[in-house]
């Protein structure tokens, strides 16, 4: 940090935060928050001021081992190498400020009129590092954290252990400031749970090794320490990853295969409550500290820095890369990067490694000067555009604006990442996809459903996901029926109701709209209006007192090859139920659709041809 807050390239701002992202790729306007600081430039970290404060509060840096004055350092070496004042400590204590290290300030670095100010700053990419948050282990009352001094985190432990830690390196125990002889390490808390007040169901990566790292550390410290690891499995993946934990074993670290049920007190001492792995008796086992391995979890403010980048996030809350494979630090908003455990649970080894990857897909752009869009955009047709906005509302990067007296909506084409959401909501056909034009889709249907269509099952796959899964299928030699027929849109958002009806229209026996699962959309949030669509339609079938069972809705992931091939034979299945008169019936509806929707559409033309030709 103190590297950066040096080097003539890099503006480092501390206390500070975004408020505000604006532009698009090559073209992004950032507004930053600096709060105030109620110090100036000007102070020299003499620490004059820290004898006559008096009030002190914890110390957010020791996570609460040990506490601080008003005005303080965050940490030795941070940036700038200045003092700032608590507010809600000093400013908040008294109406008015004592003032006693102003009186002491030899130069004149105290300013209790700071008020912050706002910066704005044009950059042409963005690389999102924001860090995660630890798993508070207080919900799993059974380990007694908060309730036994004795109990602490992992993240805790590793502040007492460090040299310039409360505790000045001593291996020590809160309750009673005695070095403990006997030592548990509980992993997995908060991780790899299925119960969301409990913890994630992911794994957090990096606990395992840790641990073992600490006990080696421990050995230092406390050589001949009794230490116990309870966990479910270990997992020591990675580069000298075995030879370490090996090496943890070999100076007598015990690993038990065993969660405790309980963690309690007596005499002194904590007992751990576990079922023996060899016996399988419960037994309890005394130790002086336990530490628990707490995972990692999205931040608590992920929500914002979503809506301000325009970013996608998975069902374990954090940011989504552009591809796990082949775009591992994009986002789907061209320009913004991702590094570190922003973009999931990882050590520090993968995050310097992802952050090296972030910053070189930054530089290559920024080097380029200019950027070449895939010819997949959303084109606006001005003439027909009615400038109801529509569009703007479902487009998941903001990339269609309308302004205030505007005719028609403008596509930032450098945003669009062309999903196709914002065709389907357009009914006056003003919008045109290119290479996904509703022209290509219908032909497409035309022949999927030439021969025999009913026995055919018409699939609208997304690129990413569903499409994704079905080749995985096709690669894999996995056996399903071939009477599906699969037209490849780019996102499942892709698909106008209109499509739908029309492939009613040639009588297929059953039509499938399939697409990313919720939370692992590629274009964020798209496939919530694949949802609605399907539902309106789902309820326009059964008010026509139609079966609404011949329109599946489907989310299958790239991954899920075999549930692709599973789902195509339950619909295959259930092919054999639907009556010839059935799908006439359907097909003579959907027509009538039609037909009535291109009259409206000729008599909208008609009504623009007067008023361009002044009638």
């Amino acid at each position: 940090m103190m590297d950066a807050g040096r080097h003539p390239n890099i503006k480092l701002l501390t206390s500070s935060e975004v408020t505000d992202v604006s532009g698009y790729i090559g073209n992004f306007t950032v507004t930053v928050r600096q709060k105030a600081r109620f110090v100036t430039d000007q102070c020299t970290a003499c620490g004059d001021c820290l004898p006559v404060c008096p009030v002190d509060g914890p110390n957010e840096f020791e996570l609460g081992l040990s506490r601080r004055k008003a005005i303080y350092q965050p940490f030795p070496q941070a940036v700038p190498s200045a003092y700032l004042i608590d507010p809600d400590l000093c400013l908040g204590n008294e109406p008015i400020a004592c003032g006693k290290c102003k009186d002491v300030c030899g130069p004149n670095a105290i300013d209790f009129d700071d008020r912050g100010k706002e910066l704005t700053f044009e950059v042409g990419t963005v690389v999102v590092a924001t860090g995660a948050d630890t798993w508070d282990p207080t919900p799993n009352t059974e380990y007694g954290y908060t309730r036994y001094p004795d109990v602490v985190t992992s993240v805790e432990f590793e502040r007492i252990l460090a040299a310039g830690g409360p505790t000045e390196g001593l291996v020590i125990r809160p309750s009673d400031r005695k070095e403990p002889r006997r030592i548990a390490f509980i992993q997995c808390v908060g991780s790899r749970t299925m119960d969301a007040t409990r913890g994630m169901a992911y794994c957090s990566n990096f606990c395992c090794m840790e641990t073992v790292k600490t006990t080696l550390q421990v050995e230092e410290h406390i050589p001949g320490a009794e230490q116990t690891v309870y966990y479910m499995d270990i997992r020591a993946f990675g580069k000298g990853f075995e030879e370490l934990y090996r090496r943890s074993r070999s100076l007598g670290v015990r690993y038990v295969q065993a969660i405790p049920s309980q963690v309690s007190r007596k005499n002194g001492a904590l007992l751990l409550r576990i079922e023996d792995p060899e016996t399988k008796e419960i037994r309890e086992v005394e130790h002086d500290l336990v530490v628990l391995a707490v995972g990692l979890k999205p931040r608590e403010d992920s929500g914002a820095i979503q809506r301000l980048f325009t970013l996608s996030r998975s069902e374990s809350g954090f940011f989504l890369e552009s591809h796990p494979k082949l775009k591992p630090v994009d986002t789907p908003c061209g320009g913004v990067f991702l590094a570190g455990v922003t973009e999931g649970p990882k050590d520090i080894k993968d995050s310097v490694t992802q952050a090296s990857a972030a910053t070189a897909r930054a530089g290559i752009l920024m080097k380029q000067g200019e950027v070449t869009v895939e010819a997949i955009t959303a084109n606006i047709d001005t003439e027909i555009c009615t400038a109801c906005g529509k569009c703007v509302k479902v487009c998941p990067f903001h990339a269609i604006t309308l302004e205030e007296g505007a005719a028609s909506a403008n596509v930032i084409e450098a945003l669009c990442q062309g999903c196709g959401t914002c065709g389907p909501e357009c009914k006056f056909e003003a919008i045109e996809l290119r290479h996904f034009t509703d022209a290509q889709l219908l032909r497409q249907i035309d022949e999927a459903l030439a021969d025999d269509p009913q026995r055919k099952i018409l699939a609208f796959a997304c690129n990413w996901c569903s499409y994704a899964g079905a080749d995985l299928a096709g690669v894999s030699r996995m056996t399903y029926p071939a009477s599906a027929r699969v037209i490849r849109t780019m996102c499942s958002g892709r698909v106008d109701e209109r499509f739908v009806l029309y492939a009613f229209e040639k009588g297929p026996g059953a039509v499938l709209v399939s697409g990313c699962h919720f939370g692992d959309c590629h274009y964020i949030d798209a496939n919530h209006y694949t949802k609605k669509r399907v539902e309106k339609l789902w309820n326009r079938l059964e008010r026509a007192g139609f079966d609404k069972s011949r329109l599946h809705l489907a989310w299958v992931s790239a991954a899920e090859g075999q549930r692709w091939a599973n789902l195509i034979k339950e619909i295959d299945a259930s092919l054999k139920d639907v009556a010839p008169e059935e799908i006439e019936r359907v097909a003579e509806w959907a027509r009538g659709l039609r037909e009535k929707d291109e009259a409206r559409l000729r008599r909208l033309a008609v009504k623009r041809e007067a008023v361009a030709g002044g009638v």
